[in-house]
């Protein structure tokens, strides 16, 4: 039966992999990722059009100063890309998203199984919920960057706008990332705060069976034997 240190320890670290999994869950069910707002102009009309989107699902809207204004459009994000680089790395970002969620739920797992038992010694132990936390945390930040490089290089928000209004000129674009593309920071922040309170727990469990051992190592040689 484990201690209830133990069983404290890795209850708080299961909230904390439980946090992450809801937080990704989120991550990927909200659109609000990036704002983009162009410039536009053509023979009749000048003004701005802004697309907000997330993995899935995104919105555009235009503020014209001259012409005829359009209503709002909603389109899915995967359906409306070609087959083109832009889409390729949508795909890689929702794939280490998938990952992580997977990973956050195995550490999910692990933890609470931890906090029933004491597999210690194995990889049902510290050493899975570090390996899986690690993963979780790994897919996340390169979740962000292949993100972040696919609208500022790559040219995914502009591909978008041009397939949404083919017959605008853009000037220029500001890029505006929304709460759902932050909460990703907190997703790690969450990994390494359930890795920590493990290690914590390790450090303080060796200190313990240090302080066990000093009394037999100090201890009269022939009263050990007698």
């Amino acid at each position: 039966m484990p201690t209830r240190m133990k069983i404290l320890t890795f209850l708080s670290s299961f909230f904390t992999s439980l946090g992450s999994f809801i937080v990704i869950c989120s991550i990927l069910a909200t659109q609000a990722w990036i704002r983009s707002t162009f410039s536009i102009s053509d023979d009749i009309s000048n003004g701005n059009v802004t697309v907000s989107y997330g993995l899935f699902r995104g919105e555009s809207s235009q503020e014209l100063t001259q012409g005829l204004q359009e209503p709002n459009k909603y389109f899915e994000v995967l359906a409306i890309l070609s087959e083109s680089s832009p889409r390729i790395l949508h795909l890689v970002v929702i794939l280490f998203l998938v990952l992580g969620l997977f990973s956050s739920l195995l550490s999910s797992g692990f933890t609470m199984y931890n906090s029933i038992s004491n597999p210690y010694q194995t990889f049902l132990g510290p050493v899975g919920v570090y390996t899986w936390n690690g993963l979780c945390a790994s897919f996340t930040l390169l979740a962000m960057f292949l993100f972040v490089g696919n609208t500022q290089s790559n040219g995914l928000s502009e591909e978008l706008t041009q397939l949404l209004y083919p017959t605008f000129t853009r000037k220029g674009v500001t890029h505006q990332y929304g709460y759902s593309f932050w909460l990703l920071l907190l997703v790690i922040l969450l990994n390494i705060v359930t890795a920590v309170i493990i290690l914590f727990y390790q450090k303080a469990r060796y200190r313990q069976k240090q302080e066990q051992r000093k009394p037999m190592e100090q201890a009269p040689r022939d009263g050990i034997l007698f």
